[in-house]
């Protein structure tokens, strides 16, 4: 999409076309993410020993739809993360190569990935504390619905901010290891390919 759009879009709006792609990516990827992750939630909930008997236990009770539970709330945090790591992640990369006077190296794009990845897992929380609650939710309950303002306000009310940023320091750790590997990895491997070097 982002090579499609990107040759038939003035460059000032090529911001617009990658936020564009990632969104879209991401909806893709969460058709095939969301029955993975509703599976292996539920798993670790019940303390089942098979996913097949968790993916038969859905099956049986919610049918389809419910190894789909969460999608939307899924795409609703994964597509505001994106928009938010993504800038970050390059304005750090352009400040850091100004104010050295070169283009960042691998190394220093991992840590302004990590930085990215870490203050967009943070801000991000609640989307994610919502996300698990609609998944984990017995399906005839309110929060089985889907409706992610209704968790919030519910999860806020019993606990507070401190309910809607739960999990927030792993969360945020992990996603910064996560960044730092996968910017780090993707600027070396995008120098490699640049200078035709082939592993």
């Amino acid at each position: 999409m982002k090579k499609v759009l990107s040759c038939h879009v003035p460059s000032n709006y090529l911001p617009g076309v990658h936020m564009a792609a990632a969104s879209a990516g991401e909806v893709v990827a969460c058709i095939i993410r969301v029955p993975m992750e509703v599976v292996k939630q539920r798993r670790q909930a019940q303390f089942s020993n098979s996913s097949i008997k968790v993916v038969q236990h859905i099956l049986r009770k919610e049918g389809t739809r419910g190894l789909f539970r969460g999608y939307l709330s899924t795409v609703t945090r994964e597509i505001p993360f994106s928009l938010i790591q993504f800038p970050v992640w390059e304005w750090l990369k352009k400040y850091w190569s100004d104010k050295q006077g070169h283009y960042v190296d691998s190394w220093q794009s991992s840590l302004c990935g990590a930085f990215a990845g870490g203050f967009s897992a943070a801000l991000t929380t609640p989307l994610d504390v919502a996300k698990t609650r609609i998944m984990l939710a017995h399906h005839k309950s309110a929060a089985a619905k889907g409706n992610i303002n209704t968790v919030l306000k519910i999860v806020y009310k019993q606990q507070g901010l401190s309910g809607l940023f739960a999990g927030v320091v792993p969360r945020t750790l992990w996603i910064s290891i996560g960044g730092a590997v996968f910017f780090g990895v993707y600027e070396k491997a995008n120098w490699l390919l640049k200078h035709h070097i082939y592993l």
